[in-house]
């Protein structure tokens, strides 16, 4: 019998909760592999030589937006969470 005393019975789904904590640990996992990239990219950046600092410096700011992007993944999810 459903108790009507309390007012409206919203059901929890739990595969959509499972979805959810997947695609958090998946975007958290992605920001990871582009902050680890950032860090990669930036020692040889840094010991390049004056030809190719050019390319060094390319590399970096591209997994720098790399990062970002991941970042503002996290961060939508989150905010998605926090509503």
């Amino acid at each position: 019998m459903l108790d009507t005393t309390a007012g409206t019975v919203f059901t929890i789904n739990a595969s959509t909760r499972s979805f959810a904590r997947h695609d958090w640990a998946e975007a958290l996992e992605t920001w990871r592999s582009a902050a680890l990239l950032v860090s990669e990219r930036w020692r040889p950046f840094l010991e390049a030589e004056p030809e190719t600092r050019r390319w060094a410096f390319a590399s970096c700011v591209a997994a720098l937006d790399a990062q970002e992007a991941a970042a503002a993944d996290v961060s939508g999810l989150y905010s998605r969470k926090a509503a």
